[in-house]
């Protein structure tokens, strides 16, 4: 496996990027994938994420979205750390640095279509905006809050987008989330049921907290983690277009 943190061109400047490749003596690429952070950044553990997605044969990418203050990561201990670096984004700005992301992925040889993004956290809510705004090939999201219920004026609810949406998209969410309401997943469902124009699915953790799957938070659950994860294969695997032979 290859790893860097290299500069991606942004319109706001360079955006800091953790990579990581297949290697190159095994099976091509199966198709390339989007991380996208949680609110606490690139750390070690979207780290982690994105060398197992190039272990499990896919080009992954993870832009540091908080690139405009200074790319900080946080422990998981303390949240009022991370509300300045969320309040300085937008959904302007976080759809420009995905879009240089897949724009790299594109140079790299990758066609829209063998795209995935799967976010964690904040990044299940930017992955479920990119599958509304942006045609990909697929699109997961991990416990992503304010997708109903908006989150601030510059990341309103994003409930506007499904009548439109072009990417297919998976959401994993933990019943026991004390900050995503199941009244909300059950809006959500039931919006999707109607009016999404692509293939969508709601899976619930009837145990599961926030962050289920990060294993360096005391909410961790492993069950739900590895069922979420091999969900998350199953859906980049059957919804991105066939990748290099």
């Amino acid at each position: 496996m290859e790893t860097r943190t290299f500069d991606l061109v942004g319109p706001d400047g360079p955006v800091p990027c953790y990579e990581a490749r297949p290697d190159t003596g095994a099976a091509p690429a199966r198709g390339a994938v989007v991380v996208v952070q949680e609110a606490f950044g690139v750390n070690a553990h979207i780290e982690d994420v994105t060398r197992r997605f190039a272990d499990a044969g896919y080009h992954a990418v993870a832009p540091h979205l908080f690139h405009r203050t200074g790319s900080p990561t946080f422990g998981y201990d303390d949240f009022s750390l991370v509300v300045s670096h969320m309040q300085a984004l937008g959904d302007d700005g976080i759809l420009a640095d995905v879009g240089a992301a897949v724009a790299y992925l594109r140079d790299a040889g990758w066609v829209d279509d063998q795209i995935g993004i799967v976010g964690f956290c904040m990044g299940g809510r930017v992955a479920f905006l990119v599958a509304g705004t942006m045609a990909l090939g697929a699109a997961v999201g991990f416990y992503g809050g304010g997708i109903v219920t908006g989150r601030s004026t510059s990341m309103p609810s994003l409930l506007g987008l499904i009548a439109g949406m072009p990417t297919p998209w998976l959401g994993l969410f933990g019943d026991a989330d004390q900050s995503i309401p199941t009244e909300d997943v059950e809006r959500l469902s039931a919006k999707l049921a109607v009016h999404a124009p692509v293939e969508t699915e709601i899976v619930r953790y009837p145990d599961a907290e926030h962050g289920f799957h990060c294993d360096a938070r005391p909410s961790y659950s492993a069950a739900a983690a590895a069922d979420g994860w091999r969900r998350t294969l199953v859906w980049l695997d059957g919804h991105l277009a066939p990748g290099r032979s």
